[in-house]
């Protein structure tokens, strides 16, 4: 028992070592951003937090009316630039569309931040494959075509694309099995190119965002009834993810436990618990 409280301690330390808070401010001011998903929850508030820091900023989401009312906000909070663009990534021309309006709106780009998400319910799956393939297109390929239009732009600004991934890709949780699959795509995806890109030693940068529960409208309202959980604040959550991109980490936790979580999921009689408590939920 000591060798492992021993083991995990040594783990602590050098986790906390390694996520120390190395963020300088401005190594964000005047940065060119394009955000996906931005229109509300964890997009906007990065939307915000870039504005702040005197970023130039691209958003995307579908809702016009709301991205123009992010757009002044983030003018009034110190932006550089602030512009919007409406997308749809359950349509496979709407990525490159986005990104090559970003680009010209912006004379390039510095940070991708992929974050959008689609529409899915918690509940146990109902065997509809037809909605597995289309949230696999706005949740994942919509991701890789963003990745496969940013990769020159990127690698000529020596910049960074940021993932906004969840523990649900770390760990196979039941009530989304959908939204599961594609965040581990997601992770296995772009885990990859961080490797690949290693190897070409290119000098742009891969970061990707494991989120646990987030205080956003959607996220509270879907898993109402299915979940007690605490929920973390989507504004400081989209701080995380902008620091964490800015310092170039690989991978980032947020809140920064579930790193352990994420570990502790592959200890047999953890997840047997886990999964006891979730039934005893579900079967109230």
């Amino acid at each position: 028992m000591k060798g492992y409280l021993g083991f995990f301690l040594l783990i602590a330390v050098l986790t906390a070592y390694t996520w120390r808070d190395r963020f300088d401010p401005e190594s964000v001011r005047g940065a060119r951003v394009l955000i996906t998903g931005a229109s509300s929850g964890i997009g906007e508030q990065m939307a915000y937090h870039y504005a702040k820091f005197g970023g130039q900023i691209v958003i995307t989401a579908r809702r016009e009316d709301a991205l123009k009312k992010v757009v002044q906000k983030c003018l009034k909070l110190g932006a550089k630039k602030a512009a919007h663009v409406t997308g749809d990534m359950s349509d496979p021309a709407d990525p490159e569309r986005v990104f090559r309006y970003a680009v010209e709106k912006l004379g390039g780009l510095d940070f991708l931040v992929v974050n959008h998400v689609g529409n899915t319910n918690v509940e146990l799956w109902n065997g509809d494959s037809d909605h597995v393939r289309s949230i696999m297109q706005v949740n994942f390929v919509s991701y890789v075509q963003l990745a496969a239009a940013a990769l020159p732009v990127l690698e000529a600004s020596g910049g960074s694309i940021i993932v906004v991934s969840s523990v649900a890709g770390k760990m196979a949780s039941p009530f989304v099995a959908p939204y599961t699959a594609t965040k581990f795509a997601i992770n296995g995806f772009f885990g990859a190119l961080q490797s690949e890109l290693a190897l070409k030693k290119s000098n742009m940068s891969v970061s990707i965002l494991i989120l646990g529960l987030i205080d956003t409208e959607s996220a509270m309202n879907k898993i109402r009834g299915y979940a007690t959980m605490t929920a973390y604040p989507a504004s400081e959550a989209a701080l995380n993810i902008i620091k964490a991109g800015a310092t170039r980490q690989r991978e980032a936790y947020y809140p920064w436990f579930h790193y352990f979580t994420c570990l502790l999921d592959n200890v047999p009689f953890m997840k047997d618990i886990m999964m006891s408590r979730l039934s005893s939920v579900y079967m109230d």
